[in-house]
């Protein structure tokens, strides 16, 4: 089911162009009738400075999308995009300035007028303004249990957890049982009280932090006992393994029967 959902994705324009647009020179290179016209003086073989650029960008690729969390062929191929366009850019410039000056008008323009897409189905997701309103909810409301994850607009992997958290929220969204996200980026200040680092070589974005009676019961990713970082991919099974969520959803549910029972016989 998750591969298929990834080949509907693709189909959208903004995928196969950007899939072009990484293989263009390559493509072009290796094709003979392509190559020929091109490159009418060349013998269509990539040689050992091409060669170094795309071996440098494929460790370049394989280890930034570890990085951002990318568990999906949509997030790997999301995640390695910009840096597959400019080693594309390096080579139509180093092959021929007159190639390199319009693949990176027609990077811009793609940017521009086909945006990434964004996550359209179901969600039940709090957006907070800041860790003061989040305090004033959980301060208020401590019966409740909250799943809060901070976040960066700008951040790749928080770009990638964002359908995630929104098909979990949409599941397991209760009355007591809520979901939010804080913005750190837009709200830096919730970044230094809740200990997380919000620069753009973070580990710490996302974060997920449950909340029950008003504080807080655990975190993902969370530091070991030496104080170190423990890597923590994000995706849908491993978050609901790490925090038992079918565990807190029963057990949320149960506190609503118990509850509503109570008042009926009031």
């Amino acid at each position: 089911m998750a591969f298929k959902a990834d080949l509907k994705q693709l189909l959208k324009p903004y995928y196969w162009f950007n899939i072009l647009l990484s293989m263009s020179y390559v493509t072009c290179k290796r094709t003979s009738y392509i190559c020929n016209f091109l490159f009418p003086d060349a013998d269509c073989e990539l040689d050992s400075r091409e060669t170094e650029i795309l071996f440098f960008l494929i460790i370049v690729v394989m280890l930034r999308t570890r990085k951002a969390g990318s568990v999906t062929m949509v997030n790997y191929l999301s995640s390695s995009f910009v840096y597959t366009k400019i080693a594309n850019l390096i080579l139509w410039f180093y092959a021929d300035i007159r190639y390199g000056l319009p693949y990176g008008a027609v990077v811009i323009l793609s940017a521009l007028l086909l945006p990434e897409p964004t996550y359209m189905g179901p969600e039940h997701v709090t957006y907070f303004r800041g860790p003061q309103v989040l305090e004033e909810e959980l301060k208020h409301h401590k019966n409740n249990t909250y799943f809060i994850c901070l976040y960066a607009a700008w951040h790749p992997a928080c770009v990638n957890f964002a359908p995630v958290f929104a098909e979990l929220s949409a599941s397991y969204s209760l009355d007591n049982l809520k979901f939010g996200k804080l913005d750190v980026g837009r709200y830096p200040d919730s970044a230094s009280k809740y200990r997380v680092q919000d620069g753009p070589t973070s580990r710490q974005l996302p974060t997920i932090i449950l909340f029950s009676d008003g504080v807080e019961k655990m975190r993902r990713p969370h530091p070991d006992n030496t104080g170190k970082l423990q890597k923590f991919l994000f995706s849908s099974d491993n978050v609901k393994a790490a925090f038992d969520l079918d565990g807190i959803y029963q057990e949320c549910k149960e506190k609503l029967s118990a509850a509503k029972s109570i008042k009926k016989t009031e």
